[in-house]
């Protein structure tokens, strides 16, 4: 991991030096489109590198497309993505005003969870998008997410809702939208919008845009 993301800057070629987030994040995704690094890329219809705005401060980072997504070729498209939208128009957020993401950019088949080898491969490219974002807070939803960014020990239901710390980046670990939607638990639900109201919290009081 980056550290410290004090500059706006990422080598994307050869002896060349970067500082505008927007011409960064294009590159990733001309990069990430031709990416054949792991099987997902070969077996993907449409790569999923992210969409949202290149001066947030705010990132949120999913585990992996799923068939909506790898059709679209956008993060967050179906239910999981409707639920998201919901939590983010609560706190007074849209989904233009943050980036989504996910730690693998294409499609694991039959929806399951990211092996390390594929995960390992698209780091950079999260990492990359990251230092070009540069944001002041990054929401991990979901166990892989979280753990992928900052430890492979966490356990979501411990984390969730809880200010992490790590080589200068801030991380609010989160449950993943689809948990509800497969379990369709209320008390779920009501601890994903409390999360959400802490997020609302931590900008309110540290983030000025």
């Amino acid at each position: 991991m980056p550290s410290p993301l004090s500059e706006k800057v990422f080598v994307i070629k050869k002896g060349l030096l970067v500082t505008d987030a927007e011409v960064i994040l294009n590159e990733i995704t001309r990069q990430v489109s031709a990416c054949r690094k792991c099987s997902l890329g070969v077996m993907r219809k449409n790569p999923v590198p992210g969409i949202g705005s290149h001066d947030s401060s705010i990132m949120f980072i999913g585990e992996g497309p799923g068939a909506n997504e790898d059709e679209k070729g956008e993060p967050f498209v179906g239910a999981a993505g409707q639920l998201l939208d919901k939590l983010l128009m609560m706190i007074g957020l849209k989904r233009s005003e943050v980036f989504i993401t996910n730690i693998v950019k294409c499609r694991p088949p039959q929806n399951r969870t990211p092996q390390q080898d594929e995960i390992e491969s698209c780091k950079p490219y999260l990492m990359a998008q990251i230092a070009a974002i540069m944001p002041k807070i990054i929401i991990t939803l979901g166990a892989p997410a979280t753990q992928t960014m900052l430890s492979k020990q966490m356990s979501i239901s411990v984390t969730h809702g809880k200010l992490q710390l790590k080589e200068g980046l801030r991380f609010l670990p989160m449950y993943h939208p689809a948990a509800y939607l497969h379990k369709r638990d209320p008390e779920l639900l009501e601890a994903m919008k409390k999360d959400f109201r802490e997020l609302r919290l931590i900008l309110d009081q540290t983030i000025t845009r």
